[in-house]
C-alpha cells in the first residue's frame, strides 16, 4: 500500500480515536465495523492495525491507518477498512460469550 489516503487527520482527538480502534481491533477478533458513509463490514481481524503518516490528494500530511478483515464464511474474501472511517466497533465474539452466561 502506498502512503496516500483519501482522508488524513491532524486533530489530536481524531488521532486518539483511531488509536482506540487499534486497541479494540486485536488480531483474531471477530468484529462488525460501522463506517461513516458505508454499510457495516464484518470479519476477523487478520493483522493488528497501526496508525501511520499518509498524504491526501492535496499533499497534506496527516494520520490514518487500515485494518484487514477476512470472513471465514466467504473463503478468499478480505476487506481493508480505513481507521478514520470507523464510527463504532462491535465485538461479535463477546456477544457469543455473553450469551452463554446465566
Amino acid at each position: 500500500m502506498g502512503r496516500t489516503a483519501s482522508k488524513v487527520f491532524t486533530d489530536p482527538q481524531d488521532i486518539a480515536r483511531m488509536e482506540r480502534w487499534v486497541e479494540e481491533l486485536a488480531i483474531n477478533a471477530r468484529v462488525r465495523v460501522h463506517l461513516v458513509e458505508e454499510a457495516p463490514v464484518e470479519g476477523v481481524v487478520m493483522v493488528t492495525p497501526t496508525v501511520q503518516v499518509f498524504k491526501d490528494a492535496d499533499d497534506v500530511e496527516g494520520i490514518n491507518g487500515t485494518v484487514k478483515l477476512e470472513d471465514p464464511q466467504q473463503p478468499g474474501w478480505s476487506g481493508v477498512v480505513w481507521l478514520g472511517d470507523i464510527v463504532r466497533v462491535e465485538h461479535l465474539d463477546s456477544v457469543t460469550m455473553g450469551a452463554t452466561k446465566a
